[in-house]
């Protein structure tokens, strides 16, 4: 237990580490280029995985509240199995989930009272006239951008010849790359362990 616990709470401080310094520094659109391939473009995030959104306001009070059901659900799951023996890779894993949910959790819930808005200006913390939204409903802050390959599909594919793309397009964060690689590591490694 201590490992979950333990991986998750590192997850979380880095998160949220990087997500205020890029909130606090950066103008949303900007970006910065470490590499043709890996490059810090600050976006936010008003919804699910790739930016999609339903229900508009109460939605997104609906989206948030559903993501706090689900890791506590998750956290209570992983409290009622600590008699059983994991491996310390699923150990690390399942704190790379919850410490990501949770690092995506608290931009949800607290960073449109705490932070203004980043359209045309860096954001304040704690803000004099108030943040940009109420609770539950914050933007998550995404800054991983790694357009791996950009070019052209051949003009003789169908549909899609001769029009450009971009792989890697998704921009992420820290919170994301956790619950990603959580389940991956689950996945290709131990899945075993939960049958």
């Amino acid at each position: 237990m201590k490992k979950i616990f333990f991986t998750a709470f590192i997850l979380i401080l880095l998160d949220q580490t990087l997500k205020i310094w890029i909130k606090t520094n950066f103008i949303l659109g900007e970006e910065s280029k470490i590499f043709d391939w890996f490059i810090i473009h600050f976006t936010e995030n008003n919804g699910m995985a790739f930016g999609i959104e339903f229900g508009g306001y109460t939605g997104k009070k609906i989206l948030t509240l559903f993501r706090i059901i689900v890791v506590g659900i998750g956290i209570k799951y992983i409290y009622d199995l600590k008699k059983t023996r994991f491996s310390h890779g699923t150990l690390i894993a399942l704190g790379l989930i919850i410490g990501g949910a949770i690092g995506n959790i608290i931009d949800s819930s607290f960073y449109g009272i705490i932070f203004n808005e980043s359209y045309n200006n860096v954001a304040r913390f704690m803000p004099e006239l108030g943040g940009y939204s109420s609770f539950l409903h914050g933007k998550v802050v995404d800054m991983f951008y790694f357009p791996i390959m950009n070019g052209h599909f051949p003009n003789w594919l169908p549909i899609w010849g001769g029009e450009h793309f971009i792989f890697f397009r998704p921009v992420f964060n820290i919170a994301d790359a956790g619950i990603f690689s959580g389940i991956f590591i689950i996945f290709l490694f131990y899945r075993k362990e939960f049958n």
